[in-house]
């Protein structure tokens, strides 16, 4: 199949080049999909995309004009992807449900360890010379209670990490409920104790109108003071106003951010000589107990390989199908993986 990918950077190329294997005719641009570049998706059959692309109703039209038949993502997350747009256009969806759900699981582990024990502060400090502790202190792990909201794979997985610390495990899953409560030792709570009662929360759901600012001034106000809040999945999922005025007021007292609401045309580039800068990014940023990845938790060699072996699966499979039913399965199955990975 002749495939256009958009927005790729120089570290995906050989895992890409490699799982391809030479099957399908590929062209590799590290442009992002907007409805100005979709026109170098002429005589294409099909596009692959990333997070922050934008697949929007009226660039997926736009594609579906330029001869594009099939859209798959190098995410598990469709968010940016106008799924009905693409039905009604018959342009079929493919997603990586699952690639390496323990990158992002580790990462976030990684984002709560950083923040406790305070060792970017400790490392600047160092390479100053300044070995004085006073500003330094973390706490236990064990003991504490960890909020986890969005029960899939990945949350599945931070639970177990955590439960090896000895913290206390709470869960809320709307979708999910209580159907893993006989394979892992674990609360499963009603939101409102979740925010009431841990002392770290970390979130691990999609992005959906229905998840859309999920966390808010309101569901802020029920957590304890002092709270640290951790984001790998979508940055849609916190209204980050919100958050930032929870960090200026002690509300918020650590704060690991891998995604941001605003990334789009941010995350992925290098901006250390632009002016301009995001307000709010760089607001955050100037506190201590904050701490921003560039959407890097799935950056692991094993993701990386799966991502591009699932691509060029999708790719396959598409490639050998031509039944008019493909579109709609895909945007279901769809769906219900990104669901079932977060």
């Amino acid at each position: 199949m002749k495939t256009l990918i958009y927005s790729v950077k120089e570290f995906e190329k050989p895992y890409l080049v490699c799982a391809n294997k030479g099957r399908h005719e590929i062209t590799i641009t590290n442009k992002p999909l907007t409805l100005e570049t979709a026109c170098l998706a002429a005589g294409f059959e099909g596009v692959a995309v990333f997070t922050n692309d934008d697949a929007s109703a009226d660039v997926l039209r736009k594609l579906k004009q330029l001869g594009v038949s099939y859209i798959t993502t190098r995410s598990v997350g469709t968010d940016h992807i106008d799924l009905d747009e693409a039905e009604a256009l018959g342009i079929g969806v493919g997603n990586v449900p699952h690639y390496s759900p323990y990158s992002v699981a580790e990462h976030t582990v990684a984002m709560m360890l950083t923040l406790n024990r305070r060792l970017i502060l400790a490392n600047e400090k160092a390479q100053r010379y300044q070995f004085d502790l006073s500003s330094l202190i973390g706490f236990d792990m064990h003991g504490k209670t960890v909020g986890i909201i969005g029960f899939g794979e990945i949350g599945s997985i931070v639970g177990k990490i955590l439960s090896g610390f000895g913290c206390k495990i709470m869960v809320y899953d709307k979708v999910m409920e209580k159907c893993l409560s006989k394979e892992f030792d674990f609360d499963y709570v009603d939101l409102d104790l979740l925010l009431e009662e841990s002392d770290i929360i970390s979130l691990h759901m999609p992005l959906t109108e229905d998840t859309k600012y999920f966390i808010n001034e309101q569901t802020l106000s029920k957590m304890k003071k002092g709270v640290m809040l951790i984001n790998t999945s979508r940055g849609g999922i916190v209204n980050t106003i919100d958050v930032l005025d929870a960090v200026r007021d002690g509300k918020i007292g650590y704060l690991g951010l891998d995604v941001y609401e605003h990334e789009r045309g941010i995350f992925f580039r290098n901006h250390f000589e632009s002016f301009g800068r995001d307000k709010i990014l760089v607001n955050l940023m100037n506190f201590k107990n904050v701490l921003i990845t560039g959407h890097q938790a799935f950056l692991t060699k094993e993701a990386l390989t799966n991502i591009a072996e699932k691509t060029v699966e999708n790719l396959t499979n598409w490639e050998k199908r031509d039944d008019g039913s493909f579109a709609s399965t895909i945007r279901r199955i769809s769906r219900e993986n990104e669901l079932m990975s977060n």
